[in-house]
């Protein structure tokens, strides 16, 4: 039997499974919580934790799953690479791509030794050593765990007399007690997305991001194409990297700041693809698969991706409006979302009576929405028209026991 060892099960994943049934292929998910919304999806469920390769071996037993794979996540990363070799799979995952996408620093000293020059910086795993060391760095600075992803315990710092606080707060999310600072980096941030074959780019795109109000770095979605000088540079600049971390064939995801004074500024990178509904965005603008291709590459199979011309697209994250915890009290408006024409695909994540956090990180949202038109312009205005009918309504927490009438809504 053909069984498909996915690693971790939730709406990042959910793209794997989804394409994985389409093929008739039976799935094992392996993930440390039971209420993932990919449990509905997965043929079989493994309660164990993405990052313990041991214990998924363990659990497995005799059994041998032909392929391996995870999506849209650092923290499985290491663990994919090891199975591939204890299982002989056809796709091997290459070990220095997990290190690099785990280890923030460790990124940032790989691509200094390939010639990309990079941003100041400093890790510490004492709060005195960083604010010794930071004292070179030039403020503002980007304070986060080494090892973190998805915006978790990110923060910014305007002053020294802050790095204590943003240190507790950043250590808090670590695994390994690393903390790293950044100097922020003014311009425009970009993603770029991309898949390897025998090493060369048979697939790059260029995305920007659309920040939250007021933040500096949580994403509140993306568009693409979009127009930057020098965008063949930057390609070359992130396959130059790929090739630094042993990665040759498969996919890569890259955080970029376009610097003021016109360099490319990359600021970490994720060996596998890109989360957040980037899959998705890229089928709407380009006409590609590129899950679709994962799914073959990990199985041994041939496949191809050939983009279509570009068309506008944008990508939104649906969120709660709510700075506490609430309840999802109502969903309505998603049939009549998805009949608009420009509407490229509307996935929601959550059903009545889950519980629902504030959007601190991207692990919170609740969902995503891509449309697309002819201009930038009409795109704009099919996301309008489709955020005023959707409606997702969330009732905080407290309220519950004393209200019956649900209170906000985006």
């Amino acid at each position: 039997m053909t069984d498909l060892l996915i690693l971790g099960a939730s709406e990042e994943q959910l793209p794997l499974y989804w394409e994985a049934r389409r093929r008739g292929i039976r799935t094992i998910a392996v993930d440390q919580r039971r209420d993932r919304p990919a449990l509905r999806v997965a043929d079989e469920f493994l309660h164990v934790t993405t990052r313990d390769a041991g214990a998924i071996i363990a659990a497995l037993g005799d059994r041998r799953p032909t392929a391996v794979v995870s999506a849209a996540s650092d923290a499985a990363l290491m663990t994919w690479h090891e199975l591939c070799a204890y299982y002989a799979t056809p796709y091997r995952y290459p070990r220095q791509a997990a290190v690099v996408s785990l280890d923030k620093a460790a990124f940032h000293t790989m691509a200094r030794s390939a010639g990309v020059d990079g941003h100041a910086w400093t890790r510490a795993s004492d709060p005195a050593d960083l604010i010794d060391a930071a004292r070179s760095l030039r403020f503002p600075l980007i304070v986060k765990p080494n090892d973190g992803s998805g915006g978790k315990g990110v923060h910014r710092v305007d002053r020294p007399s802050e790095l204590g606080r943003a240190f507790a707060h950043a250590r808090a999310y670590s695994l390994d007690g690393d903390v790293i600072a950044e100097e922020y980096v003014e311009g425009r941030h970009l993603v770029v997305e991309l898949f390897l074959r025998d090493g060369a780019a048979m697939f790059a795109a260029v995305m920007e991001k659309r920040l939250v109000p007021d933040t500096d770095f949580m994403v509140a979605g993306h568009v693409c194409p979009v127009s930057i000088p020098g965008a063949d540079r930057l390609i070359g600049l992130v396959v130059r990297l790929c090739a630094a971390m042993g990665l040759r064939d498969g996919p890569a995801d890259f955080d970029v700041v376009a610097a003021e004074d016109g360099e490319f500024r990359i600021i970490e990178a994720g060996a596998r693809l890109g989360g957040n509904g980037i899959s998705h965005l890229l089928r709407a603008c380009y006409g590609i698969d590129n899950v679709a291709a994962l799914i073959s590459l990990v199985m041994g199979e041939a496949f191809d991706i050939v983009p279509g011309p570009p068309r506008p697209s944008m990508l939104r994250l649906l969120a709660s409006p709510l700075s506490e915890e609430g309840e999802l009290a109502d969903l309505a408006g998603l049939d009549a979302v998805r009949a608009m024409p420009g509407v490229a695909g509307l996935d929601v994540y959550v059903r009545p009576g889950d519980l629902v956090r504030p959007f601190t990180e991207s692990g919170h949202k609740v969902g995503h929405l891509v449309t697309t038109g002819a201009s930038d312009a009409e795109t704009g205005q099919v996301m309008a028209r489709a955020l005023e009918t959707l409606r997702i309504v969330v009732v905080p927490t407290p309220l519950l026991a004393t209200q019956g009438e649900p209170d906000a809504h985006v």
